[in-house]
Formats: C-alpha cells, structure tokens, sequence
C-alpha cells in the first residue's frame, strides 16, 4: 500500500472514530455525567473545554478565537508536512506520525468551529472541544514536606482527552523516540565513474 494512501486511510479512520464518540457523548449524555468502564481508573467522563489538549484554557475569547484560527493554520502547515515527507521517502513511521498529529488536530479543529453553530451556544469559530477519557488510575494525598503542593490532593491521571488528544500525543511521543530513525540523513549513493572518460585516462 502507498504511503499516501496509509496517511488518507489513518486520518479518516481517527477523525472518524474521534468524531462519532464525542457525538455520542455530546446527545447522550450530560456535562459531568460519567460511568465507569473499568473500575475506578478508567472512567468515561462528559466534559468540555475552551483551550488546549487535555482541558488546559487560554486566555479567554480572544484568545479561543487565536487558538482555533493558529489549529487552522498549523494543520495547513502539517498537511504540507506529510506531502513533504511522502515525496521526499521518508520513513513510514514518520508518515504514521505525522498522520496521526495531523488527524488529532483536525478532529478539535472539527469542534472549535462548528460544535457552537451545531448545537447553538456559540458563533462560528468559538465552539468547546468535548473530551471524555478519564484515568485516574492513582488518588491520594502529597507529603506535608512536598514543596508548594504538600498535603493536597494528587490524582493521576487528572486531565480528561479526547481521541484525538490521543492521537496527537501518540504521533509526537513516536517522533521524539524514534526521531534518529526518522530524520537519519541517507548515504548518498558512490558517483560511478563514466565508461568513456576511463578509457580515455588509461589511453
């Protein structure tokens, strides 16, 4: 299979499935709502955010508008990215990666721009990005001596995400381990001597 037709069918299979589970969630449950999948460490749980990956806010509508028009444009960005590195042979991996980053941001593109219109409480461009996945997988209560923190509550792991969150943290985790593998500059092949210009030195 064509790396170009990896990199199609990988974006359309996350923005698929990161989209029809935040529609789920989004009219089938309510904000805060949440039920357990696996105990008390993997929870499915409603929220929405007006910032980053993983619940994390930025300077409020202004800055909401900035956020979403720079996802625009750093998806353009990417987009180009993957075309680069398809034509120019890069490894799979990297293909595979850039794929899924570009697929994460894209799916909370989805969000930020038309989750307001769709479900009228906001203007174009000022939708909330749903989230879902909980894992707090350890709770309990920082030593007294604990700089700044000491005595309060620790829950790992705290942030809520989505699908694409996942996906994107997936694609920058496999560049940064793997980013010798990927970026190794190639051998250029030994210049093979002309036929003609030998002969004509050994005459």
């Amino acid at each position: 299979m064509k790396k170009s037709i990896k990199a199609i069918l990988i974006i359309v299979l996350v923005v698929l499935a990161d989209q029809v589970l935040k529609t789920w969630i989004k009219n089938n449950m309510y904000i805060g709502q949440e039920f357990n999948i696996i105990g008390n460490w993997f929870i499915i749980h409603f929220t929405e955010n007006n910032g980053m990956a993983f619940g994390m806010e930025f300077a409020g509508e202004y800055g909401k508008l900035f956020l979403t028009l720079f996802r625009i444009a750093a998806v353009a960005g990417i987009g180009y990215g993957i075309h680069y590195v398809i034509k120019q042979r890069y490894p799979i991996g990297l293909v595979i990666a850039a794929s899924l980053i570009f697929a994460g941001a894209l799916g909370n593109i989805i969000d930020s721009v038309l989750y307001g219109v769709i479900y009228s409480y906001a203007p174009l461009f000022h939708g909330r990005v749903v989230d879902m996945f909980y894992f707090p997988i350890f709770q309990g209560h920082l030593p007294e001596a604990f700089p700044i923190w000491g005595g309060q509550e620790f829950v790992f792991f705290r942030p809520v995400f989505n699908v694409a969150d996942a996906a994107i943290s997936t694609g920058v985790a496999m560049i940064l381990v793997f980013q010798k593998r990927y970026f190794r500059v190639m051998e250029k092949p030994p210049i093979e001597e002309d036929d003609t210009q030998s002969e004509v030195v050994e005459a």
